[in-house]
């Protein structure tokens, strides 16, 4: 996979709301963990996993080799990265706290998870308050708007000598104005889009004001750096009135509710062999001939009772594929050699699995693998209905296809 690298997704939020618990519950990477503020210092970086139905079951094949990720009882586990950074305080697009690191380190993020205390039991400082006395509702404007104003910052930095240059030598204005930010991983299709929506397309320059800064970055987080708010510490009582108001009042953005402890208290459960438990399930299941302690079986009652019996799962799983696949709209597509035995030339069946936009042609994808490929990209076979998809066609989630190329 010469040209493929996977979606990458920050993890931000303010301090002390249990942002490095959810990365550590959705990756095992281990992280310091603290109630303080500021225990994230350099950011982690960490594999996430997008969980799907593998399609070996489709084919009624028995299993699958994957080259990266994993299988498990028919859940095909695709990899993201990840990346917790320093946690947010008012000011921090200005450089109070950790804030120009924080800033800096989300610079390639695709999209970001922000996670918010949704009990309400810390504070804009990130001090540890009693549940119900801080709204997570301020919290997610808080936090938006410093992403903001950071993106604002950066764009209306050197203006001046910027509006000068495009106006004097006649520069194409979109052409430049995408240069200029090109640091932030954002499409030049993102820039022509949010100028037209707002209306800037043709306004000089040299005309623009602090509102149309702010404007322009706000519109360009919300196209090109999308989110989704993981409503934390859902377990606690003061959380379930405010998950509520939080989906009320931003309809736009899906908000699910986490139990990050409740998950990472699950996946180490699962990995000392106490427990069956699959990421993102409903249920879990105590292996037979094992013996808990008693604050394991109270733990684990309690995540029965207050988590997967009210919301389904942890949340955590849930994040990482609404984020994938609600907010980014990719879908996953697996190329094989042979679409009859569904193998790469060495026999691995399924070995690698993309995670590309939904809107993507077999050729794209074809470029992902290997530019070669794709400049002499003749067509691709759908493995289930053995069809030709020229590159007018356009891939669907969990595709299974092989590649003909003149290269």
């Amino acid at each position: 996979m010469v040209n493929y690298l996977p979606p990458l997704i920050g993890v931000i939020g303010k301090t002390n709301v249990g942002k490095s618990t959810f990365f550590s519950a959705a990756t095992m990477t281990t992280v310091e963990i603290s109630n303080r503020p500021f225990t994230t210092i350099k950011p982690n970086h960490g594999i996430g996993y997008v969980k799907i139905t593998c399609p070996h079951l489709d084919f009624g094949l028995e299993a699958c080799n994957p080259r990266t990720g994993y299988c498990q009882n028919g859940n095909r586990f695709v990899p993201i990265e990840l990346l917790d950074v320093a946690g947010l305080i008012p000011g921090a697009h200005m450089g109070r706290g950790l804030g120009n690191k924080f800033m800096d380190d989300l610079r390639k993020a695709d999209a970001f998870i922000l996670v918010i205390d949704a009990s309400g039991s810390t504070n804009e400082e990130g001090n540890p308050v009693p549940p119900g006395t801080y709204d997570p509702i301020e919290e997610v404007k808080q936090i938006i708007n410093e992403v903001d104003l950071w993106l604002a910052k950066i764009v209306s930095s050197d203006w001046q000598k910027f509006s000068v240059s495009v106006e004097t030598s006649r520069k194409n204005f979109v052409d430049a104005l995408y240069d200029k930010i090109s640091g932030l991983s954002i499409k030049r299709s993102h820039v022509i889009e949010v100028l037209e929506r707002i209306d800037l397309t043709n306004k000089r320059p040299s005309n623009w004001k602090e509102e149309d800064f702010y404007i322009f970055a706000k519109e360009l987080r919300k196209t090109a750096k999308p989110h989704i708010i993981a409503a934390n510490k859902a377990d606690l009582p003061t959380a379930y009135e405010n998950i509520e108001r939080l989906k009320k009042e931003f309809p736009e953005v899906p908000v699910v509710p986490v139990s990050s402890e409740s998950e990472l208290a699950l996946r180490k459960a699962a990995k000392m062999n106490l427990i069956d438990y699959i990421p993102g399930d409903s249920i879990f299941f105590i292996k037979e001939n094992v013996k808990l302690t008693p604050q394991q079986e109270v733990a684990l009652k309690y995540i029965e009772e207050k988590v997967l019996k009210r919301y389904g799962s942890t949340g955590v799983q849930k994040v990482i594929n609404s984020i994938i696949y609600d907010v980014l709209k990719k879908v996953v597509v697996f190329p094989v050699e042979d679409i009859n035995k569904l193998t790469d030339k060495n026999g691995n069946i399924l070995p690698d699995a993309l995670i590309v936009d939904h809107e993507a042609s077999p050729k794209v994808v074809a470029g992902l693998i290997h530019t070669e490929l794709e400049k002499g990209f003749q067509y691709a076979i759908d493995a289930r209905t053995k069809q030709k998809m020229g590159e007018g066609s356009r891939v669907y989630d969990r595709l299974v296809f092989k590649i003909v190329s003149t290269i």
